[in-house]
């Protein structure tokens, strides 16, 4: 139960949720994902480093971009039902 809560406490973030949604898509880096949450990249990051820290998503580094996709594939779920 701990970590269903952590998940939705995650989630309740409007910045997060369109963070996740958009990731759901596929693979991308913060250069690719801030413009589209409409954010600073700054703000952008730490929201990830959010949704990292929860077991949400995954990061990989590739040459100096740091490449972020859906860890639990759980999340999907999620949005179906909402």
């Amino acid at each position: 139960m701990d970590e269903t809560l952590k998940i939705m406490k995650a989630l309740s973030d409007e910045t997060r949720l369109k963070i996740v949604r958009f990731l759901l898509g596929g693979e991308k880096c913060v250069c690719e994902i801030f413009p589209h949450v409409k954010r600073t990249q700054s703000t952008t990051s730490i929201q990830l480093g959010k949704l990292e820290k929860a077991g949400i998503l995954k990061s990989r580094r590739e040459g100096k971009k740091t490449l972020y996709s859906v860890a639990d594939l759980r999340v999907g779920d999620i949005f179906k039902v909402v």
